[in-house]
């Protein structure tokens, strides 16, 4: 599964929201044996299990670093995420800001089983429907934000590797490889730095085979507030062109 982008460096590192939704439609439950997780471990998804029942929503302000090995260069994207639970379904909304320091707005909505990427610079928007894969694409999508414990031990081999404060919250920093071949070829294996008593993740790094590396940074986290509805909708008008994939 794959979405357009331009063949520029803005469309390399243009948004981790679609590479990981697109990545989505591969995460599926393995047929092998599972390790059996440590007492440790097990409380951490325990407690990520509780917080993820009464999760209802989230903003935060984000940094999407994307290093490419080969040219040893980083680009960094800017600005403001929302999540929403509705009725168990998760919404999602990206508002990308700034690229490398310049203004550079998209958007990235994703809302009942439909991802909405629009592009200002070209009035474009792609339209990319989850289909059957809706639960696997809404699993992938809250494995930073709202997912639970259960669910993450549905699609990934988990190694705890100890807890660290980031700007004052304790998380618990966990190595996740994926069961499914075809999620290794495109990560070899992601960290992330959760917060177990909220279901949130204020880091997370997704290490690619090429030894390219996205990281992603969460600051000013608002847990459980109001989140506007307009959050969740891309305005267009006539002239917009759309993409269906």
């Amino acid at each position: 599964m794959n979405l357009s982008l331009p063949k520029d460096r803005r469309g390399k590192q243009l948004c981790l929201c679609v590479a990981l939704i697109c990545a989505a439609g591969w995460v599926l439950p393995a047929a092998c044996a599972q390790q059996k997780p440590s007492a440790s471990l097990r409380s951490v998804l325990a407690q990520r299990d509780a917080a993820a029942i009464n999760f209802r929503s989230a903003q935060a302000d984000f940094e999407w670093d994307q290093y490419e090995r080969v040219v040893d260069n980083t680009d960094v994207q800017t600005g403001t995420i929302d999540f929403l639970r509705q009725n168990g379904a998760t919404e999602m909304a990206a508002h990308v800001k700034q690229f490398n320091g310049q203004p550079d707005a998209k958007e990235v909505v994703y809302k009942d089983g439909v991802l909405e990427f629009y592009q200002p610079t070209i009035d474009q928007m792609t339209v990319l429907h989850a289909g059957k894969n809706q639960e696997r694409f809404e699993s992938f999508l809250t494995l930073g934000f709202g997912g639970s414990g259960s669910a993450m031990e549905t699609s990934w081999e988990i190694t705890e590797q100890g807890t660290e404060t980031i700007d004052g919250v304790p998380t618990v920093k966990l190595d996740l490889v994926g069961k499914q071949a075809s999620v290794r070829s495109m990560f070899t294996h992601i960290t992330v730095w959760i917060d177990p008593a909220r279901a949130l993740s204020l880091n997370q790094q997704f290490f690619e085979p090429s030894g390219d590396v996205r990281t992603a940074y969460y600051r000013n986290i608002r847990y459980n507030k109001r989140v506007p509805a307009s959050a969740f909708h891309i305005k267009t008008d006539a002239k917009t062109s759309t993409v269906q994939k």
